[in-house]
C-alpha cells in the first residue's frame, strides 16, 4: 500500500483494493471462476478488478457481499448522526441537504473621521 494513505489517486487505490480482494479470495481457497459465479458478474469483470482497473461499483458491491465483507466496507464510512442530546441542545435536526457557504462582502472598518450616517 501507499506510505500515504490520503494522498493515493483513483488508480492506485483500484490496484490496492483488487490486490486486497484477491488475497481475500485466494485465502479461502475460491477460485476467480467460482467468486464470479456466486457474485453474478463477469469472470473477466473480476479479473479486471484483481488487476487494478476500474469497474462499475455495482460489480464491487456484488464481490464484497459474497465474500462477506459488507460489515467491513460500511464501517470505512461512519454514520454521521446526531445525538439525541446534541438534538435537543440545538433544537435542530438531522441534515438533509448540503448548502454552500454564504459569502458576505467584508465590512470595512470605521476610523476617525468618517461619517456614520452614510
Amino acid at each position: 500500500m501507499a506510505s500515504n494513505i490520503d494522498t493515493m489517486t483513483p488508480g492506485s487505490l483500484c490496484s490496492e483494493l483488487g490486490a486486497r480482494l484477491a488475497k481475500v479470495r485466494l485465502s479461502r481457497n475460491i477460485t476467480q471462476e467460482t467468486l464470479a459465479r456466486e457474485a453474478g458478474i463477469g469472470l473477466r469483470t473480476l479479473r479486471r478488478l484483481e488487476a487494478g482497473h476500474s469497474c462499475a461499483l455495482d460489480s464491487f458491491l456484488r464481490i464484497v457481499i459474497t465474500l462477506g465483507m459488507t460489515d467491513h466496507l460500511l464501517s470505512t464510512i461512519p454514520a454521521q448522526d446526531i445525538r439525541p442530546i446534541e438534538r435537543i441542545s440545538a433544537r435542530r435536526s438531522e441534515r438533509k441537504r448540503a448548502r454552500p457557504a454564504r459569502h458576505q462582502a467584508p465590512k470595512k472598518p470605521w476610523t476617525w473621521g468618517e461619517d456614520q450616517d452614510g
